[in-house]
């Protein structure tokens, strides 16, 4: 989990509508119950946390338990803090395993599931060549050579996990892994356990794009959520109503350079570690932060055909993918859902 120029800033494009919390800080609909929205600075982003109880202090005690939660998880996952346990995994490899947390283990163990799942699109291993095209920065086009000079330490299936011992390897020298493209989904996953055990009814918590909600608003079916245009900034393609569930997009709008009429941008695709072509975006609802959050850069890699054949096939997964023309497909389930604003 890298923080700032991370993989978290390819998730604005999807926004919360929430009518009447937008900006405030505490919001009273009916007597019976409180909402209490609080934003503060985490993972290198703005963390927003909504909270709906019974009262006031259930409220703010809960979005406290939320953000104490996240900041545990980012002490242990960020790459950018040099004591972080994935930090020691990465300065490790080639050499020994190193001995983790049970979550640490566990967002690993989840992150290599779902590169199972979508042919590894999903690839927390390829750090290397997205530092080597420095989109951001440098915005440098890497030779073939340099590119094929890298495929043995970008291979996820190399990694090495011991759940009776609880450590990770990395076999080679210079391999490395960051799980910035799930971490938030899985941070926003455990703050809202946290939330519910301090007393919230419902809630969002919502790092930059990646949006976890249980339960409802007073008076609402749940918590409208806006989906942003990838070509025309501020417009929305549709909207939804969440209720217990989790939505994250993968794009390739945020961190891009053109040259010569060709975009290239960070989402790369580990077989050719090239740019990953075929989708503009990809947004995917899940019951889980953590199978959004890796679900939609893994589908965006696998293209729209295979991408959507996998979310049909998959319990409680639904998709927004709009195609490298700008067409839109939309998952069986979700259909019905959407409203064009």
């Amino acid at each position: 989990m890298r923080l700032p120029g991370g993989d978290d800033l390819r998730k604005t494009m999807v926004i919360l509508v929430l009518t009447g919390l937008v900006g405030c800080v505490e919001v009273s609909p009916v007597p019976e119950s409180v909402v209490v929205k609080r934003t503060q600075m985490h993972m290198g982003t703005l963390v927003s946390i909504t909270a709906v109880a019974s009262q006031k202090k259930v409220a703010q005690g809960a979005i406290q338990a939320g953000f104490d939660e996240i900041k545990r998880l980012e002490r242990l996952l960020s790459t950018w803090i040099p004591a972080s346990e994935l930090s020691h995994v990465n300065a490790a490899a080639g050499r020994h395993p190193v001995e983790v947390s049970r979550e640490t283990l566990d967002i690993v163990a989840r992150s290599i599931e779902i590169a199972r799942l979508t042919q590894g699109g999903f690839n927390i291993a390829v750090g290397p060549a997205v530092d080597l095209w420095s989109v951001t920065e440098r915005q440098y086009i890497p030779s073939d050579v340099e590119l094929d000079q890298l495929k043995t330490l970008v291979d996820w299936t190399n990694i090495q996990l011991n759940r009776d011992a609880r450590t990770i390897f990395l076999p080679r020298e210079g391999m490395r892994i960051d799980v910035g493209g799930i971490g938030k989904g899985y941070a926003a996953d455990h703050a809202v356990i946290e939330m519910k055990r301090a007393g919230a009814q419902g809630g969002v918590v919502a790092l930059s794009g990646d949006i976890k909600t249980f339960g409802t608003l007073p008076d609402a079916k749940g918590f409208p959520v806006g989906i942003n245009h990838p070509r025309e900034e501020g417009a929305l393609i549709a909207v939804i109503d969440l209720k217990d569930e989790a939505i994250s997009t993968a794009g390739d709008y945020e961190r891009f350079f053109e040259r010569d009429g060709v975009r290239y941008h960070h989402i790369l695709d580990p077989q050719t570690l090239r740019p990953a072509r075929g989708c503009q975006s990809v947004t995917v609802v899940a019951k889980e932060g953590t199978m959004a959050d890796g679900l939609d850069t893994g589908i965006f890699v696998l293209g729209p055909e295979r991408g959507m054949a996998l979310v049909e096939r998959l319990p409680h997964v639904e998709a927004i993918i709009i195609d490298d023309e700008g067409q839109m497909t939309v998952s069986s389930g979700l259909r019905d859902r959407l409203r064009v604003p």
